[in-house]
């Protein structure tokens, strides 16, 4: 049985996921603050994607009725109680001991989804059990990064099926990692016993001999990255629903669709890989509009405020995913900090709806949205 997390209160004052942010700079060392808070090279995209989601204003109506309103929506075939699941993320345990187990229990304490980042610190059975023995809980997806060993990737997928997990979300936006100036400054490095456990048994990729003028990322990296023939590949090996994740580019959404995936997310992976990259705000449109309701969209980056979820359904999305704000609520005081992230996001999100007269998600609609 998976061991219960401990019990921290939340610190006085933190009332927003801004609070959360201030208060967990000084918890996490230099080391931990770098690879969460962190982007790629000048992090022009980190800061864009919350911009992009303050550019964008709410015109409300009035005097609608709002009596029986809620949040639910549908996804994969499933009715959740709001639209907001839990981003992958590496490493949880170097926020806080209970790690990925107290990301599991908060999230489903509220009703959220979540997806379990392939590099997850806590084994996926154990996670998987601690989330699917609550009776409110939401979606339990899988992250995956394509590895060079094909035969451990199918093990990995038989591995989620067999624990419970209700579909597989493909990062397709990292065949390298970025250029992150800060970890680099910060000479980031996993602190002893925390690794990414589910990758245990996976061999080095071979080396190639590189002869003169041959590139090491492109003639050795990237020579087992994944394309677009490893999405069909995936889909041969697996029950579960693939989704990719770190869509930007209309045309790859309609390739995508016409793979019939079972969602995208749209994403720049919070703006940890390529900088410049467009926020995730301003991309969602045109993804939207190329998939032509051929499957669901899901966008993360950014979001901050019950307002950002409200505008993202607005523009076309089905559901959001939140990444380093859980983190930092993680850090502060462990499942209850998730937990009342969480809490102050869906609060303001009906607080949002209230306000611009939408009883119900399907009547968030572009015409509520003002563009600067």
């Amino acid at each position: 049985m998976a061991d219960i997390p401990s019990v921290a209160a939340v610190p006085p004052g933190v009332v927003s996921l801004a609070d959360h942010e201030t208060q967990a700079r000084g918890v996490l060392d230099d080391n931990a603050w770098a690879y969460y808070s962190g982007g790629a090279a000048d992090e022009i995209t980190l800061r864009a994607n919350r911009c992009a989601w303050d550019a964008i204003g709410l015109l409300p109506r009035v005097l609608r009725s709002l009596a029986g309103g809620h949040t639910r929506t549908e996804l994969l075939g499933r009715t959740l109680s709001h639209p907001v699941l839990l981003a992958p993320v590496a490493f949880q345990r170097m926020a806080h001991p209970d790690g990925e187990l107290a990301m599991a229990y908060a999230a489903a304490s509220q009703g959220a989804g979540i997806v379990l980042s392939c590099q997850a610190s806590t084994p996926l059975e154990a996670v998987a059990q601690a989330a699917l023995g609550m009776p409110q809980r939401g979606p339990l997806w899988f992250q995956l990064y394509m590895q060079h060993d094909r035969g451990f990737v199918r093990e990995l997928i038989a591995r989620a099926e067999q624990a419970g997990y209700e579909a597989l979300v493909l990062t397709v936006d990292a065949p390298a990692s970025g250029a992150r100036d800060r970890e680099r400054r910060a000479s980031f490095r996993l602190p002893a016993g925390i690794s990414a456990v589910n990758l245990q048994g996976l061999g080095p990729a071979p080396r190639p001999t590189l002869a003169p003028g041959q590139s090491a990322m492109f003639d050795a990296l990237l020579t087992a990255a994944p394309t677009w023939d490893d999405i069909a590949w995936l889909q041969a090996q697996t029950r579960l629903p693939l989704l990719l994740k770190g869509v930007l580019h209309p045309e790859d959404a309609r390739q995508a669709a016409s793979l019939q995936v079972a969602g995208l997310v749209v994403s720049n992976h919070g703006g940890r890989t390529l900088d410049t990259t467009p926020a995730t705000a301003s991309a969602l449109p045109a993804i939207v509009q190329a998939v032509a309701g051929a499957c669901p969209i899901l966008v993360d980056g950014g979001i901050r405020r019950g307002t950002d979820v409200l505008k993202a359904i607005a523009l076309g999305a089905q559901a959001v995913l939140v990444g380093r704000p859980c983190v930092y609520g993680l850090a502060n005081a462990g499942a209850v900090g998730v937990a009342h992230v969480l809490r102050l996001l869906l609060d303001e999100l009906e607080i949002a709806m209230a306000l611009c007269g939408c009883a119900t998600l399907d009547q968030a609609t572009p015409d509520l949205l003002l563009r600067a």
